[in-house]
């Protein structure tokens, strides 16, 4: 299991700095939250204080807008935001409010995630009482673009892979895998600094861009050497900081990544692209237009679920928490197959029916932690103490509950209650375990 509880930080913590393309002066100041808020920003530079939550719907590339992520929520923006996402990402912060006194995200004069990483790492970090939401590869997923590509694949655990071609002889071809971790990240990845070709500075300049650049702010690399006073940092540091940007733009999804995710040749237009179709294409928690965001709708159990007509008997998961307990419904139809024999004249759902949907419920949280669910199957192995109160009829919707209450070597024991209209229809513990499809 994947399982870990939501983290925060345990104090306010306050930088000053200077966006980097608006050349605009500024403060931003990370704020505890609790468990379930997510990360989101507030412009405190406007009336109201709006916020902006940190969703993949929310995730805009507007190339008119230069080298930059863009959230935008109710016409409300935030700009240049990755490099904080990145260290909020890397050191497992799920729970943030970050107040910022400027549209554009003022960064200290580094170019790196390291100055926000070492302040949210000083403030603390602090563990709450509810399990992470993890977003899980649960099968291949691409995207590519004119020779761009961003891949990702069923893992257990945090790992990118990222590859560079730069025709430029400092730089050239550069790859780099690395499982993500609190400790990886501050160590190899927070202090790479971003750069920019010294040909390209005019260009950018002129187009109105890095206005509050300065040779500080960024690897200069110029025709045969590197502008900066120093070393770099690493001698691969240029594939480090495509890393880290790649990290900050995939905290966009709005929780903890699991999976191994292969980046070529990609920015930050790439990436944004590659979690809206991440968001499209993986059973992600809230993918039905306009519903609750930890529900899981019918596309999202189709594709965890080997289970199809007539036997699957599981159309929503309304709530999860990993390694823990799950719920979710199923609506009752006199369109069942079923109740053409069960019973003529007096429909009535069959008892061990009602089990088999209480264990497909259960079956999503088992699923759901293992790396490769769609090479995997569910096997019912015993169940106890079931008891039935009452019967199901057509038009009843089952409400089931499931807690784990058990897991060690595959094998797992939950015990489940079903509901009608908050009246207990059925309970029982369930074994079951997972093994390869």
């Amino acid at each position: 299991m994947n399982a870990r509880m939501q983290r925060t930080i345990a104090r306010e913590v306050v930088l000053e700095g200077i966006g980097l393309h608006t050349g605009e002066r500024g403060t931003i100041r990370f704020r505890p939250a609790a468990a379930g808020a997510g990360v989101s920003f507030v412009r405190t530079d406007m009336a109201g204080a709006p916020r902006v939550r940190v969703r993949p719907e929310n995730a805009h590339f507007d190339p008119r807008n230069g080298r930059r992520t863009i959230l935008q929520e109710d016409g409300v923006q935030i700009h240049t935001m990755e490099h904080v996402l990145a260290a909020v990402a890397g050191l497992g912060i799920d729970n943030l409010l970050i107040e910022q006194s400027a549209m554009e995200t003022p960064e200290p004069a580094d170019g790196s995630a390291a100055p926000f990483a070492t302040a949210l790492a000083e403030a603390g970090i602090v563990e709450l009482d509810q399990p992470a939401r993890h977003i899980k590869v649960t099968k291949p997923v691409s995207w590519s673009h004119d020779g761009v590509s961003v891949s990702a694949v069923p893992f257990n655990g945090f790992r990118i892979t990222f590859t560079i071609e730069y025709d430029h002889p400092l730089i050239g071809r550069q790859s780099m895998t690395i499982d993500i971790d609190d400790q990886s990240f501050l160590k190899e990845i927070a202090p790479a600094r971003t750069f920019v070709l010294e040909r390209d500075v005019e260009l950018l300049r002129s187009q109105g861009w890095i206005r509050g650049g300065r040779i500080e702010s960024a690897v200069v690399v110029g025709k045969d050497r590197i502008l900066n006073d120093g070393p770099l940092r690493y001698p691969d540091e240029f594939v480090r900081h495509k890393i880290l940007d790649l990290l900050g733009d995939l905290s966009l999804l709005g929780g903890p990544l699991l999976g191994h995710v292969t980046a070529v040749r990609s920015g930050h237009q790439g990436h944004v692209a590659f979690v809206r179709h991440l968001k499209e294409t993986l059973p992600l928690p809230g993918r039905r237009p306009g519903g609750p965001p930890d529900e899981w709708d019918i596309t999202a159990i189709l594709d965890i679920m080997p289970h199809r007509y007539p036997f699957l008997l599981v159309d929503r998961i309304t709530r999860i928490e990993e390694g823990r307990s799950i719920e979710g419904i199923k609506n009752v139809t006199i369109n069942e197959p079923f109740f053409q024999g069960h019973f003529p004249g007096h429909p009535i759902m069959p008892a061990v029916l009602i089990l088999e949907a209480m264990a497909q419920v259960g079956g999503m949280l088992l699923l759901n932690s293992v790396d490769d669910p769609n090479g995997k199957l569910m096997y019912f192995m015993g169940i106890d103490g079931a008891r039935f109160r009452r019967p199901v009829t057509p038009g009843d919707q089952l409400h089931f509950k499931v807690k784990l209450l058990k897991l060690k070597g595959g094998t797992s024991k939950m015990h489940g209650e079903a509901y009608v209209e908050n009246h207990l229809v059925a309970e029982a513990d369930l074994l079951a375990t997972v093994v390869d499809r």
